[in-house]
């Protein structure tokens, strides 16, 4: 048996994951768009083409992604993918990164203080020459 994709709840949940509200996708629809007619059209199977343009238009999101995205299918790559990142370190240990912080928030000072010896060194040499050239 072959589950039919269900266009209208694919806007639904694309519009509730962008933040989006029912008067704000009616608004950038069109004078002719309001809330009770976006609530209508998330309640139908299929969705006209053109309609499907103009919402992805609105929304940003491709058309195929209203008539192809199946949250079935969508759960099933989400669990297979945890399932087997959790098998892959049975057995190993997770690497562990051994980065103190405070080390490099001390090298950074460090670099910091060099780069600002460097600037007053470079300000001292401008000073003797500007003075070179005003006592000329």
């Amino acid at each position: 048996m072959e589950q039919k994709i269900h266009q209208g709840r694919n806007v639904k949940r694309f519009r509730e994951m962008l933040g989006i509200k029912q008067e704000a996708l009616a608004f950038d629809l069109g004078n002719d768009w309001n809330q009770k007619k976006i609530s209508m059209l998330e309640q139908k199977d299929v969705i006209e083409e053109d309609i499907l343009n103009q919402i992805s238009d609105a929304l940003k999101i491709p058309v195929e992604a209203f008539q192809n995205f199946d949250e079935e299918q969508a759960v099933n790559i989400i669990s297979n993918t945890f399932n087997i990142e959790k098998e892959a370190y049975i057995g190993n240990s997770k690497p562990v990164f051994n980065i103190n912080p405070f080390d490099e928030l001390k090298k950074l000072h460090d670099e910091k203080i060099a780069l600002y010896e460097r600037m007053l060194k470079e300000k001292d040499e401008m000073m003797t020459r500007l003075e070179k050239l005003i006592n000329k």
